[in-house]
């Protein structure tokens, strides 16, 4: 087996690689050197820096897998990949405790003045009496998102014993109490209860600036805030004025939206800390880093399942070539329902008709529904092996049935989402490499899930569609397409309309606003087709 590395990454894992595998480290190749050099390897183990694009997978003739020395595969062309049947791993649970320390570490430096004291004592000043600190014990932690690492902060915190409330709507209550986290049913009650509030979403449309001027008039006054997770979920705007007054007593910072953040009036404030992402940046971090991803890459070699698979568990080719446009579907509608939902999911029923029916690596579909599912809302990487691990740890119940009947389509997936307010049921099918869903909640309709689009139920009457569509074109929203669809005449009646531009909360408000609009959603499928 030939392996060869081309980034910098712990010598750990470089050490496993070589006792079952002939290893070429070669760091800072140029794109016509890693294409030459590529061509009789069996893996490759990157970082964040090679970009393993189309024309170096199509150079790879033999390659079978590549490993992630971290999370993000951003560097790596995916679907191509997936094309080329070559599994991508990665290591996402490795710097979990590193992140996770580093939030503490920020929680104690803010409480007691330990940058400002530091830069005092250096500065030659002895001004004991103007640090004045506070304690951790007694304080209340108010964590949003409850994925790996906020988990992590939430049993470090209760170990300096803090109150540790958290919001996520997607974790159940008692997977909560078992860490010892009371559930807040909104993010309102955070900003309102918490002394601390720390950050652990991902970084998506429905994140960006959810800390901002409105968030920070409903905190606490004299707050402390941390967000090592993603730079741009906090408006740096906002936080400045927020520091400046007084609001947020101070503000620890890992990640910004621009890196580096030259030039950002936040760093000019004094009850402001900055580091320059420093989140995975540990010696044991960077080794769990290596070794997971060498380890994981080993066992594809060997033929055995890994378990942190970004792309897609390995199928025989015939058996690719039969589900790939299948998996595009699973993950399209769980994407898509989970832009719908309202509330806590508890329950995921798939129904597979038709030529599914009898489908041996169904598995693999639920699997890439719950992907797209909880790809949407959590921190932490779900594929479509762990996937139904992550449902079960959050108190998701799946189930799966099968009929023969699939209507007028060869091939149909009914999903239904049951959450503890309401119930959304989707159908869908695959029409060769095309993706179409065919049912929302019950009204019919044929689409092809891709770009912006926004849902609407509104009542059965005339004008509806008009004003919708005329406030839209007031706020600069061009519409591409639009399809509507009827139970029974005099209904309720669902509109989709697809636009050219995000819709943002404001826009959001205007239509829910209008007379006999019951509900709207705003979502965002991407280009389509972008992964199975």
């Amino acid at each position: 087996m030939k392996v060869m590395v081309s980034d910098q990454i712990h010598g750990a894992g470089i050490e496993l690689l070589k006792k079952e595998a002939e290893v070429e480290v070669a760091i800072g190749l140029d794109k016509e050197e890693l294409i030459d050099r590529i061509k009789d390897k069996d893996a490759l183990v990157v970082r964040s820096a090679t970009k393993v694009t189309r024309d170096v997978l199509e150079a790879a003739e033999k390659l079978k897998v590549i490993g992630r020395a971290g999370v993000g595969v951003d560097n790596i062309d995916v679907k191509y990949a997936t094309e080329k049947g070559v599994i991508i791993v990665n290591a996402p649970t490795a710097s979990s405790i590193t992140v996770a320390e580093l939030t503490m570490g920020f929680m104690i430096s803010m409480a007691r003045n330990i940058p400002q004291g530091n830069a005092s004592i250096k500065a030659e000043k002895w001004e004991k009496k103007k640090f004045l600190g506070i304690e951790l014990r007694g304080k209340t932690l108010g964590i949003i998102g409850m994925g790996r690492i906020g988990s992590q902060v939430a049993k470090k915190a209760k170990a300096f014993e803090m109150n540790c409330i958290a919001y996520d709507p997607y974790i159940s209550k008692s997977i909560a109490r078992e860490i010892g986290v009371e559930i807040a049913e909104s993010i309102d009650e955070i900003y309102k209860n918490s002394n601390f509030i720390t950050l652990h979403v991902p970084m998506t449309e429905h994140t960006k600036h959810l800390i901002n001027k409105d968030a920070f008039d409903k905190m606490r006054e004299g707050v402390y805030l941390i967000n090592a997770a993603r730079g741009g979920i906090i408006d740096e705007k906002a936080l400045y004025e927020a520091l400046k007054s007084g609001k947020v007593a101070g503000a620890a910072l890992d990640v910004f939206e621009k890196e580096p953040p030259f030039g950002n009036s936040l760093l000019e404030i004094d009850n402001f800390i900055g580091t320059p992402h420093l989140g995975a940046s540990t010696e044991e971090a960077q080794r769990f880093a290596s070794t997971i991803a060498c380890e994981e890459v080993l066992k594809v070699l060997r033929g055995e399942p890994p378990l942190n698979v970004v792309n897609m568990p390995r199928l025989s080719p015939d058996a690719l070539n039969r589900l790939k446009y299948n998996i595009n579907l699973a993950e399209t509608l769980g994407t898509f329902a989970i832009q719908m939902v309202e509330g806590r999911i508890k329950d995921v029923e798939v129904v597979y008709c038709g030529t599914l029916a009898e489908e041996k690596h169904k598995d693999i579909l639920t699997n890439a529904i719950l992907k797209g599912l909880l790809n949407e809302i959590l921190s932490e990487s779900v594929n479509l092996l762990n996937a139904p691990v992550v449902a079960k740890n959050r108190d998701i119940r799946i189930t799966e049935g099968k009929r023969e009947d699939a209507g007028k389509y060869d091939n149909m997936i009914v999903l239904r989402v049951k959450t503890d307010l309401e119930e959304t049921v989707l159908e869908g099918s695959s029409y060769g490499i095309e993706t179409k869903i065919v049912s929302v909640n019950g009204y019919s309709v044929e689409l092809v899930p891709k770009g912006r689009m926004l849902v609407v139920h509104h009542e059965d009457k005339p004008g509806m569609i008009g004003r919708v569509s005329t406030l839209l074109g007031e706020q600069g929203i061009n519409i591409g397409a639009m399809q509507v669809g009827r139970k029974e005449k005099s209904e309720t009646q669902l509109m989709i309309i697809f636009v050219d531009h995000k819709v943002n909360k404001e826009v959001l408000e205007k239509i829910s606003g209008i007379e006999g609009v019951k509900k709207v959603f705003s979502l965002n499928m991407g280009d389509g087709n972008e992964s199975y």
